[in-house]
């Protein structure tokens, strides 16, 4: 069966109005609905009063600039978001991932490799939404937690406690964490990790592991410097420790 892709909006901030009316293009001819921004202060206030499906962001914009959009964008709102650069410096791409983005892809890509990500993690996203939803019409009251030393998983309202005070997690941040947990004592590589949570094979993109463990570490942690829940293995990956 064909993906309804109608009712899905997606919001390009980008200031080059060819690049921005490409992408357009594309992804209304794969069935999307797509508006423009094509500057950061307009597109922040236009993702944080209207709705939309997914944000492709550009990172060098006028007036506000891409990590900043991202970085209120994400205390405001659960959605999507595929951050776009010209630059290749993976230090732009792990403060990006940092910021909250799901996900980066460098100047020049290909539409199609663009509309293949989209797809993939609205596809991603509406699975998380759609398993909440089944949950509620089946009448399942009774929270599936994950529970260690004092750290708490909610994996049906997807909230993180630590000592009952709530972390708040980004999509992927809590789905590595809660992946990890659910799994401890086991090593992971960062490439295993990678296919697991963002469902492609990790290519030169390892790094979105390595930044989201840090931050998912700055928020459950007594001492990034000693954690004692994600352990990192040298030269071969992570643990959950019990």
């Amino acid at each position: 069966m064909m993906e309804d892709t109608r009712k899905q909006t997606i919001l390009i901030i980008e200031d080059e109005e060819a690049i921005a009316e490409l992408e357009r293009d594309y992804l209304e001819q794969a069935g999307f609905s797509v508006e423009i921004a094509y500057d950061g202060d307009s597109g922040l206030q236009r993702a944080l009063k209207e709705e939309f499906s997914l944000i492709i962001l550009d990172l060098m914009l006028p007036g506000t600039d891409g990590f900043e959009v991202c970085r209120q964008v994400r205390e405001k709102k659960n959605l999507p978001i595929l951050m776009v650069s010209a630059k290749k410096d993976d230090l732009d791409k792990i403060r990006g991932l940092g910021f909250g983005a799901d996900d980066y892809i460098t100047k020049p890509f290909s539409p199609s490799e663009l509309t293949a990500r989209v797809r993939a993690h609205l596809a991603r996203y509406e699975r998380l939404v759609g398993s909440a939803a089944q949950l509620g019409n089946a009448g399942m009251h009774r929270n599936r937690t994950v529970e260690i030393r004092g750290l708490r998983i909610d994996k049906d309202a997807r909230r993180v406690y630590v000592n009952d005070e709530e972390k708040i997690m980004t999509n992927k941040e809590f789905d590595l964490l809660t992946y990890l947990a659910e799994r401890p004592n086991r090593v992971f590589t960062k490439d295993e990790l990678f296919r697991a949570i963002w469902d492609m094979e990790a290519v030169g993109e390892v790094a979105t592991v390595t930044v989201h463990i840090k931050k998912i570490r700055e928020k459950i942690e007594v001492s990034t410097s000693n954690p004692q829940y994600i352990e990192t293995i040298w030269g071969v990956g992570y643990r959950f420790k019990l």
